[in-house]
């Protein structure tokens, strides 16, 4: 045999102990390790998941907003939405996690949490807990910086960017917590028995009460109401973005909802998500052709942007309760919401309300309905609890942010001139344009 067939057995040989040796290390480390809690790993990988689809839902409102805001102004609403999101990341850890879950440390009990203390979430995993604590963060999170995306929408326009994002971090970093941690901290309204699944209220009413405080104080834009009282239409820039945000936002929300069940490490909760899932879809779905429907029998033609947000609003509107209904139920929930965005928008333009993309219907009025839709099919769950969870939580967010837009417009203004405005707020605020070339033509 020659030298070089007798390697491989040469190599066989030596290459033994030092594999007896590696099995025995593994062996040793295997025997120190604990076996892993598959019901932590899926617990966390849930919140993970939700998590991700939820910040998702940040691209799907910088797409929606891109979409019916005019062409001057498209630059200004991707702004505002990438700097909404940062902040929100930043404060709701800097103060707002706490606030909201504050555990034994309330500030005053059921109704303050602690304020100024950053939550860490680096440590070893705590398997009692049952998912690790860093995902927990990373989800509860999303939720927050959801509810400052519903208010860029509405004052979309005609809006100083630094203001706005002030706004945003009392916002992020206060008000939305402080309710929150009513229901989802343990609070005041968690033990009146108010049932808010996913946040109909607590996250969307919540941004809506704040979009319309704004709305209130800042003014409709130019050109909007005509001086004999005539709506003008003012067209957004590009409903193709408007579709994919609608679009990705559908998508992110089964994480909103699904996420929010809280468990995956169970035959049960597998269940549950699942149901979750269905439930969400099948009201956005409905959602969507109530307003086809509507709108060619009301109007005589179909309208796009209204089939978005019947989507929309049906996915807010099941969002209080996604898990107890049955999918005839989700159906009916969410064509409500179809109906709610049908003829509430016209009635804000009778009000002179200028919301751009109809934020205020989809988000703050769908989400009522939604909260006040739970007890049909929730055991426990009573009208008269539900409607003190709405009256509280809107009078709170809405009194606060009324107080700090106040306060921002007669010390730096919050809104832009009339020349300015005319201009676009790309240019006048941002100095560059989303769309330069057809804009040089």
């Amino acid at each position: 045999m020659k030298f070089h067939k007798l390697l491989p057995y040469a190599a066989a040989a030596i290459a033994l102990p030092t594999l007896g040796l590696a099995q025995e290390a593994t062996e040793a480390a295997e025997a120190a390790e604990p076996a892993t809690d598959f019901a932590f790993v899926l617990n966390t990988l849930l919140f993970l998941i939700g998590g991700f689809l939820v910040m998702w839902m940040a691209a799907g409102f910088a797409m929606l907003e891109a979409g019916l805001v005019r062409s001057k102004n498209v630059a200004m609403q991707l702004t505002k939405n990438i700097a909404l999101f940062s902040i929100a990341a930043i404060m709701y850890w800097f103060i707002g996690y706490s606030i909201m879950y504050p555990g034994d440390g309330w500030a005053i009990p059921g109704y303050l949490g602690n304020l100024f203390s950053p939550y860490p979430v680096n440590g070893e995993p705590d398997l009692e807990t049952g998912y690790s604590v860093a995902s927990d963060f990373f989800f509860q999170l999303m939720f927050c910086a959801t509810t400052a995306s519903i208010v860029s929408g509405t004052l979309a326009e005609r809006i100083k960017l630094w203001p706005f994002l002030i706004f945003t971090v009392v916002l992020t970093g206060v008000i939305y917590p402080i309710e929150a941690s009513w229901q989802w901290g343990g609070g005041w309204l968690s033990e009146a028995g108010f049932s808010d699944f996913a946040g109909s209220t607590l996250v969307h009413a919540a941004g809506g009460w704040a979009a319309l405080a704004g709305a209130l104080i800042l003014g409709p834009r130019l050109g909007k109401y005509a001086k004999d009282g005539k709506v003008v239409p003012i067209q957004g820039s590009n409903l193709a973005l408007a579709t994919l945000g609608t679009f990705i936002l559908w998508l992110g929300w089964f994480g909103f909802n699904g996420g929010s069940e809280l468990a995956l490490g169970a035959n049960g909760s597998a269940n549950n998500v699942s149901i979750i899932f269905a439930n969400t879809n099948m009201a956005a779905a409905a959602g969507a052709v109530t307003a086809l429907i509507l709108t060619q029998l009301v109007f005589g033609k179909v309208d796009l942007t209204m089939v978005l947000n019947g989507a929309l609003a049906g996915l807010v509107s099941i969002t209080a309760g996604p898990l107890d209904p049955t999918l005839f139920g989700a159906l009916w929930i969410g064509a409500i919401g179809g109906v709610i965005v049908v003829f509430t928008v016209p009635m804000l333009d009778k009000l002179k309300i200028d919301d751009v993309v109809g934020a205020i219907p989809v988000h703050l009025l769908a989400g009522i309905w939604g909260t006040l839709a739970v007890p049909f099919y929730t055991d426990g769950a009573s009208f008269g609890t539900q409607l003190l969870g709405i009256i509280s939580i809107g009078i709170f967010v809405f009194v606060v942010s009324a107080v700090i837009w106040f306060i921002l417009k007669v010390t730096m203004g919050i809104r832009v001139s009339e020349e300015e405005e005319i201009m676009g707020l790309d240019m006048a605020e941002l100095g560059m344009e989303a769309y330069p070339e057809f804009a040089k033509g």
